[in-house]
C-alpha cells in the first residue's frame, strides 16, 4: 500500500506527484518558467505566423530606395558619363569584365542608346515606386534588377555607399518591407475592410498587367543576353512566385496553399532581417578592427589627412578648424575606432545599444557634411535603422499621422478611421511589438 501524500490524498499510481511532473510545452513549470522545448515551441510558432521587425524592414525600405532614387536624381545630368556610353569604362571594357565574373547587368545586353535609357529609368521608377510601397513584392524584384545593372556596368563608380546598396537590395527582395507604412498596407486595409462587410474583393488589373510586363522584359533579356546568368534563372523564379502568389491569394485566400506560401514568406522574411543586421555588424566589425592595424589610427591622426585633401573639404573653413586641433582629431579617431568595434557586442543590452546606435548615426552624418559623402553617409544610417527601437518608430509614426492629418489636402471624410500608425487599429502594431525592440 502506498503511503498518503500530506494533504491526506492517495499517491497517484501512474506517477510521481502532480508537483514533479514535466509540465506541458509551453506551460510553464513549477519554478515559473517555461521548460526549454516548451520556449523552443514558442520562438518556432513566432518565426512561422508573424514577420517580425515590419517597421524595421519598413524603415530599410524606404531608406535605401530613398537613398537610390535620390542617387539617380542628382546623377541625371551625368548618367552618360557614370554608366552610359560616354563613361571611361567603355561598353567593350564592361562586356569583358562581365564575360569572367558573369555578373549580372541588363546594360551589357546590348549597346543601344534607347536601352540604356530606358534601364536608367526604370531603376529610377522602381526605386521611387519602392519607396512609397507600391506593390512591394515585385517592385524590390525591379530595384534589385536596377541597382544590380548600373553597378555591375561600371564597377568603379561609387563611394562605399553603393556597396551596401548593392548588397541591401538582394535582402530586400526576400523581406516582407510593404506590411506597414505603404500604399500596400492601404490596400490591404481597404480589402480587410470589404471581406469584414462581406464584399467580394475589389478589382485588381494592376497585378496581371505588371506581371505580363514582368515577365515581357524578362523575355527579352533571354533574347538579348549571351551569358544566362544565374540572376536572370533567379528572376525568372520570383516571377513564376509572383504569379501564383497573386493568383492563390485573390482566389483561394483561405486555402492551405496561402497558409503555407505565407508561413513560407515569414521565415524568409525573418531570416533576411536577421541576415541584414549580420551584415551591418560584419560591417562595423571589420571596419573597426582593420582600422586598428593601421598606424594612424593608431596614433590618432587618421582623419587629419582626408581633412585636407580638397575632395574630401566640401567645407574648407569647417575642415581646416577641425584639423587644426590636435585634440579633436585624436578624439574623433579613436572613437570611431572604438564605436565600430564595440557596436556588435552591445546587441546584448538594448539600452547601450541605442546609445550607441545614435552616436553612429550622428558620426554618419557628420560625415556627410564635413567630408562630403552624403550618399554612403544616408545609406549607412538606412542600414542602421534596422535596430531602431520598435517603440520609437511607433512614435515616429505617430508623429508623422498628425503632420500629415494637419494638412487639409489630405484630411480623411470619416475622422475615426484616421489612426495614428501604431494604435489599436493599426494591423501591424501587435506584430511590431513581438518584433525586434
Amino acid at each position: 500500500m502506498t503511503a498518503p501524500l500530506p494533504d491526506g490524498s492517495p499517491l497517484p499510481a501512474d506517477g510521481p506527484p502532480p508537483a514533479e511532473r514535466s509540465p506541458l510545452p509551453g506551460r510553464p513549470s513549477p519554478s515559473g518558467r517555461a521548460p526549454l522545448s516548451g520556449r523552443a515551441v514558442v520562438a518556432l510558432q513566432r518565426i512561422t505566423a508573424h514577420a517580425l521587425g515590419p517597421y524595421q524592414a519598413a524603415v530599410v525600405r524606404i531608406g535605401f530606395a530613398g537613398v537610390w532614387t535620390l542617387f539617380l536624381l542628382c546623377e541625371l545630368p551625368h548618367r552618360h558619363e557614370l554608366y552610359g556610353p560616354d563613361g571611361p569604362w567603355s561598353w567593350e571594357l564592361g562586356d569583358r569584365f562581365i564575360g569572367g565574373n558573369d555578373a549580372f547587368t541588363a546594360l551589357m545586353w546590348t549597346d543601344n542608346t534607347l536601352w540604356f535609357e530606358a534601364v536608367y529609368l526604370l531603376a529610377l521608377l522602381s526605386g521611387a515606386l519602392l519607396l512609397l510601397g507600391w506593390r512591394t513584392r515585385t517592385m524590390s524584384a525591379l530595384f534589385m534588377a536596377g541597382v544590380l545593372s548600373l553597378q555591375n556596368r561600371s564597377i568603379f563608380m561609387g563611394d562605399g555607399g553603393d556597396n551596401v546598396i548593392h548588397l541591401m537590395a538582394i535582402y530586400l527582395v526576400a523581406t516582407r518591407c510593404g506590411q506597414v507604412w505603404s500604399l500596400d498596407a492601404r490596400r490591404a486595409a481597404r480589402e480587410r475592410a470589404r471581406a469584414a462587410e462581406g464584399l467580394p474583393p475589389g478589382r485588381d488589373p494592376v497585378g496581371p498587367v505588371l506581371w505580363g510586363a514582368l515577365g515581357a522584359l524578362l523575355m527579352a533579356g533571354n533574347l538579348l543576353n549571351r551569358t544566362g546568368t544565374p540572376v536572370l534563372v533567379a528572376l525568372w523564379t520570383l516571377w513564376g512566385v509572383l504569379g501564383l502568389w497573386w493568383l492563390v491569394t485573390r482566389y483561394f485566400p483561405r486555402s492551405q496553399p496561402r497558409l503555407l506560401m505565407d508561413t513560407v514568406a515569414n521565415v524568409l522574411h525573418n531570416a533576411a532581417l536577421v541576415v541584414i543586421m549580420a551584415e551591418v555588424c560584419l560591417i562595423y566589425a571589420t571596419a573597426g578592427w582593420y582600422k586598428i592595424q593601421g598606424s594612424r589610427w593608431q596614433d590618432g591622426t587618421a582623419l587629419y589627412y582626408p581633412l585636407r585633401l580638397e575632395y574630401f573639404t566640401p567645407w574648407p573653413p569647417l575642415s581646416d578648424l577641425l584639423a587644426s586641433n590636435g585634440l579633436i582629431v585624436l578624439a574623433l579617431s579613436y572613437g570611431t575606432v572604438a564605436v565600430q568595434v564595440a557596436f556588435p557586442f552591445t546587441l546584448c543590452n538594448r539600452r547601450v545599444k541605442n546609445v550607441l546606435l545614435m552616436v553612429m548615426i550622428a558620426e554618419h552624418a557628420a560625415i556627410a557634411v564635413v567630408l562630403g559623402l552624403p550618399f554612403f553617409s544616408l545609406a549607412m544610417i538606412a542600414a542602421d535603422a534596422v535596430f531602431l527601437p520598435t517603440a520609437f518608430l511607433l512614435w515616429l509614426g505617430a508623429r508623422a499621422a498628425r503632420v500629415r492629418l494637419r494638412l487639409p489636402a489630405v484630411r480623411p471624410r470619416h475622422p475615426s478611421r484616421s489612426r495614428p500608425p501604431g494604435g489599436a487599429g493599426d494591423p501591424g502594431a501587435a506584430d511590431a511589438r513581438r518584433g525586434s525592440a
